[in-house]
């Protein structure tokens, strides 16, 4: 198999589709070295690598739309160089087993028994969810063992979660279903699992950058059927760098303070007969403003008011890349920012005074950028704790570095736009967006 292993990552195929994922053919062996890492832990783990096949899906990044597609909005989203990966292989024996490098223990579920278990939480009940999934779409399952790792940082707003749900679909539609499973039911399937099994109050957007691959808008109206576009141009040819920066702040669950986002926005539709803002216009809420005060609350109306005027940012924000007016993005990237911090107002937790990492670094980066003359930040993500984003001229990255590790001493990364979304790099039929 190591010969066999061999000869699918040198041939000119691979690798050059490996140069899409990753940007350029200079980290080219150390992306191969990850698939072979993967290939010795399956090895280890489950004895023998006959038949072995090797699987990524990508991380998302955030460009526009902060919370809006749980209200059936439009987002601007792209699939990013950082990925989850895997090295797995069918087998016959009705279950699935999964192991996660750099975690303990093995996930193991039975297909035989799809209902969400009581206390089970993380991988396990995400794959579990997946494969009910798909049975209620009609779909095949059928067991396999997995070696999966994932450079898709944890609670980075990066959605590691939604790159393994996309992952776990992309294995189950290669293995069982021909590889014909699309971005959009992949999306569906994993939304399902992590909203009915994780009981995360998550929308699409995350499993939708996942699978597809590039930059798109994707609009919500019909979530059912959300209308994808493929927005061409890129901010590294324009001369710039995409940042996720690392703010730390508190571990603690976020679960609630994300979910009463959708809640207050619903509770403004509501009191005007419809499930979700995207039928409410500014007129409407300023026609029954006193009303809706008193019986949802200032704090909903806002979120209500920030999702109408973001929802036209996505679309101002998409003609601007189009037309390459990159100075106009920006002025529209740092609008939603300022829009997320002040009327969405998910910067940090109500609760928690004392830690506001996001805001500081937003406050830090804002002066960066100001002396500069040049760039856009905003909060990345569901927000409250977790990281930041950041637009900065190639060569201002390095001084932006250095500021960042000696104000608040946290990390932060250089991501990239990845033109492949999830994926199985064995075969002729290797991606279905």
């Amino acid at each position: 198999m190591n010969d066999q292993f061999e000869q699918l990552f040198n041939s000119a195929q691979t690798q050059q589709m490996l140069d899409q994922m990753y940007g350029s053919s200079q980290d080219r062996e150390g992306q191969i070295d990850r698939y072979r890492r993967c290939m010795g832990g399956y090895l280890a783990q489950y004895g023998h690598i006959e038949a072995l096949k090797y699987f990524s899906a990508p991380g998302r990044t955030e460009i526009g739309g902060n919370h809006t597609d749980h209200n059936n909005g439009k987002v601007l989203a792209a699939s990013i160089q950082l990925d989850t990966i895997a090295a797995a292989a069918a087998v016959d024996t009705g279950v699935i087993s999964v192991i996660s490098e750099g975690y303990p223990g093995m996930s193991v579920i039975h297909l035989d028994d799809l209902e969400p278990q009581s206390g089970e939480g993380g991988t396990a009940a995400l794959i579990r969810g997946i494969a009910r999934g798909f049975q209620q779409h009609g779909y095949r399952i059928g067991g396999f063992h997995a070696y999966v790792s994932s450079n898709v940082l944890p609670a980075s707003g990066l959605s590691s979660s939604a790159s393994f749900e996309v992952l776990i679909c992309q294995m189950l539609s290669t293995f069982y279903n021909n590889g014909e499973m699309d971005a959009v039911m992949m999306s569906r399937i994993g939304k399902y699992a992590e909203n009915r099994y994780w009981n995360k109050p998550s929308g699409m957007l995350d499993q939708m950058a996942c699978s597809h691959g590039g930059m798109i808008t994707i609009d919500f109206k019909d979530p059912a059927e959300p209308q994808i576009e493929r927005i061409t141009g890129t901010f590294e040819a324009a001369g710039y760098s995409l940042v996720i920066v690392s703010t730390g702040g508190n571990h603690a669950d976020l679960t609630k303070d994300y979910a009463s986002i959708p809640n207050e926005m619903r509770a403004v539709a509501h009191a005007f007969g419809v499930e979700v803002c995207r039928d409410l216009t500014a007129e409407m809420i300023y026609g029954r403003l006193a009303e809706l005060r008193e019986t949802t609350g200032d704090r909903a109306v806002l979120r209500a008011l920030h999702y109408l005027d973001e929802n036209d940012r996505v679309e101002q924000q998409a003609e601007a890349i189009k037309a390459g007016e990159w100075q106009t993005v920006l002025k529209y990237i740092t609008a939603s920012g300022n829009s997320s911090w002040k009327w969405l107002q998910n910067i940090y937790q109500e609760s928690v005074s004392r830690e506001q990492g996001i805001a500081l670094t937003l406050a830090i980066t804002e002066r960066f950028i100001n002396q500069l003359g040049d760039g856009a930040c905003r909060v990345h993500g569901g927000g409250f704790a977790g990281v930041i984003l950041a637009v900065l001229p190639h060569a201002a990255v390095a001084e932006y570095r250095e500021l960042i590790g000696r104000t608040t001493g946290t990390e932060l990364f250089v991501i990239r736009i990845r033109e492949i979304g999830a994926v199985c790099l064995n075969g002729e039929a290797r991606q279905h967006p």
